[in-house]
């Protein structure tokens, strides 16, 4: 099982990434958000998910462990196939797939493509239950889709060299002092964020 890959972009389009891990260019699916918190040439790491099928071997790439293991509830759900399950968490944040599995409304899955009544019902039925301490620790940073840019920014910085504990609190504590504009762009608050922590690059142990 792949649950994990680093290396450098190599071509980016909105559903995927190429990503070079030792001389080999690993397609991996991504959402959109994912997609634009990269660029060719930078360093990346995703959580990932193989998918191993008669005719195909598919990685999904994700920014946070959290969305992998929503990723893997999903696929648990009758009905629900890898592409459909991308598509659910290109819709919604972790934080509000919880939410929406916690009230028992099913109309935030009825609004992503490709996934039908009947199947928004029955991820809500699912799930329930298997969400609670993935809503828990996604919650506190989830204020108007502020937790996705916190995640992409985390992800930059981890790929830059950073350990994602470091990434993620330094993102926390730029974020609360920031403007709100600048909370809600991944390029303003990675700036932000890169000033405190200093050179793109890892820092020395104990530096």
């Amino acid at each position: 099982m792949i649950s994990s890959v680093r290396g450098t972009v190599l071509h980016l389009d909105s559903d995927s990434v190429v990503i070079d891990v030792g001389g080999v260019g690993l397609s991996v699916a991504v959402t959109p958000a994912v997609s634009r918190s990269l660029h060719v040439g930078d360093t990346a790491m995703l959580h990932t998910s193989l998918i191993v099928r008669e005719d195909a071997l598919s990685l999904f790439g994700f920014a946070t462990r959290d969305e992998l293991t929503v990723f893997t509830l999903l696929l648990g759900v009758t009905g629900v196939g890898p592409k459909s399950a991308l598509g659910v968490l290109a819709g919604l944040t972790v934080a509000q797939i919880a939410e929406a599995v916690g009230d028992d409304d099913d109309a935030p899955f009825r609004r992503v493509s490709g996934i039908g009544p009947k199947t928004a019902k029955l991820i809500v039925v699912q799930l329930a239950g298997k969400l609670a301490p993935v809503a828990v620790t996604t919650s506190p940073t989830s204020n108007g889709g502020g937790s996705a840019v916190h995640d992409q920014v985390t992800v930059a910085l981890v790929g830059l060299g950073w350990s994602e504990r470091t990434a993620a609190e330094t993102v926390a504590s730029v974020a609360a002092d920031a403007s709100d504009a600048d909370r809600a762009s991944v390029q303003a608050l990675l700036r932000l964020t890169l000033a405190v922590l200093g050179p793109a690059r890892k820092e020395p142990a104990g530096g």
